[in-house]
C-alpha cells in the first residue's frame, strides 16, 4: 500500500516515506498523525509490518514537538490486529530457531517501550480498534493513552488454546489496567471478549456506535490538545507510580521464546489452521507463498541487524535464515 500523506505545517520529508503496510495521514492544526495498518497477507504483526512501525516512531523522537497526536487505526474490514504472526512462529519453532523467536520479540517490546514513554515525548496517543483484535493485537493497543472500541470489536488472549502463553506485555499492561483478577480470567481462559466487556474491565476508555470511530478520535484529539501538557504530565505520573521495566518485558521474551520451542505437533498445526483462517479473512496469498514471505521477512530483519539498522547492534541469529552464520 502506497503512503497518502498530506504534508504542511513544516512537517520534515522523512515523513513521508513510501510505506508498504502503513497510510499516514497529517492534520498539521492539530498536530496529529494517523496510521492506517494494512499488512498482507496476514494483518499481524509481521516482522515487516513491525519495521515500518518502528521506522515511523522514530522519526517521531527524532522530530520532537512536531506529532502531538499519534492514532493508530486499521485499513483491514472486520480486523484490526490478529497479533502475532503464527505463520512465522510455526517456521521458526519446527526448525527450532530460538534466536530468531526472540529478535521477533524483542521487536515488538520496542514499540512497546515506545509508547510507554510517548508522554515523555510530548505525544498524546489514541488507537481506534475496529473488528477483531487478539493476542499481541491486544496488547498493542493497551499502554495507548486512549483506547476507542466500536461496539462490534472483540477482543481476547487466545494464545493459551494451543499452549502458547501471551508474551511481551500481556501481564504487566492487563494487570496495571484492570488489575490482576481480570488479568487472570482474561488471559487463562483464551475467551473473546466484546467491547462493552472490556470497557467495564478498563481496558477500553470508550465504546461507540460502528462507523462513529472517526468522528470519536477527532473529538476526543480536539478535546485533549488545549491542555495538553497538563495531560501529558499527568500520563508520565501514571507510568512513574505503576511502572513496567525494559528488562522484565525481556524476561518474559526469554521465557515466551523458550515455551514456544515446547509446542507439539498438534499445537503448530492448530496453529497453522488458524493462520490460514487469518489469510483468507485478509484475502492474503496461498500457503506456499506465505511461509515464502516470511523467509524473506525473517533475511531482511537479520539483514538489518547486519548492517546497524536497528538498535540491535552487533546481535547475530544462529537458526535457519540466511544471516544466522553471521
Amino acid at each position: 500500500m502506497t503512503t497518502q500523506f498530506l504534508a504542511s505545517g513544516g512537517l520534515p520529508q522523512m515523513l513521508a516515506r513510501p510505506y508498504k503496510y502503513l497510510r499516514l495521514e497529517w492534520t498539521g492544526e492539530l498536530g496529529m498523525l494517523r496510521v492506517r495498518t494494512c499488512v498482507k497477507p496476514i494483518q499481524c504483526y509481521s516482522l515487516a509490518g513491525l519495521t515500518e512501525m518502528q521506522r515511523v516512531l522514530d522519526d517521531i523522537a527524532e522530530n520532537p514537538g512536531l506529532v502531538r497526536h499519534l492514532v493508530l487505526s486499521s485499513d483491514v474490514t472486520g480486523v484490526f490486529n490478529f497479533g502475532g504472526d503464527l505463520a512465522l512462529f510455526v517456521l521458526l519453532v519446527r526448525a527450532q530457531d530460538i534466536d530468531s523467536l526472540k529478535m521477533y520479540g524483542r521487536r515488538c517490546i520496542d514499540l512497546v517501550w515506545w509508547l510507554e514513554h510517548a508522554a515523555q515525548r510530548g505525544v498524546h496517543t489514541t488507537v481506534l480498534v475496529q473488528g477483531d483484535t487478539l493476542g499481541g493485537g491486544l496488547e498493542s493497543v493497551l499502554p495507548f493513552h486512549k483506547v476507542i472500541f466500536e461496539r462490534s470489536a472483540q477482543a481476547g488472549f487466545p494464545e493459551v488454546l494451543f499452549n502458547l502463553f501471551p508474551g511481551m506485555g500481556a501481564w504487566p499492561l492487563t494487570i496495571r489496567k484492570a488489575g490482576f483478577s481480570v488479568a487472570k480470567d482474561m488471559i487463562l481462559s483464551g475467551r473473546l471478549f466484546t467491547a462493552e466487556q472490556l470497557l467495564r474491565r478498563s481496558l477500553v476508555d470508550a465504546v461507540v456506535d460502528d462507523g462513529s470511530g472517526e468522528d470519536a478520535i477527532l473529538d476526543l484529539v480536539r478535546a485533549v490538545d488545549p491542555r495538553l501538557r497538563g495531560t501529558l504530565a499527568a500520563l508520565h505520573a501514571q507510568r512513574l507510580v505503576a511502572p513496567i521495566t525494559y528488562d522484565s518485558l525481556l524476561e518474559v521474551v526469554e521465557l515466551w521464546a523458550e515455551t514456544a520451542l515446547t509446542l507439539t505437533t498438534r499445537d503448530l498445526r492448530l496453529m497453522e489452521r488458524l493462520a490460514r483462517a487469518q489469510v483468507r479473512k485478509a484475502g492474503g496469498a496461498d500457503d506456499g507463498a506465505v511461509e515464502e514471505i516470511k523467509r524473506i521477512e525473517l533475511d531482511t530483519a537479520w539483514g538489518e541487524l547486519r548492517n546497524g539498522n536497528t538498535g540491535w547492534g552487533d546481535e547475530r541469529g544462529t537458526g535457519i535464515t540466511a544471516w544466522g552464520a553471521l
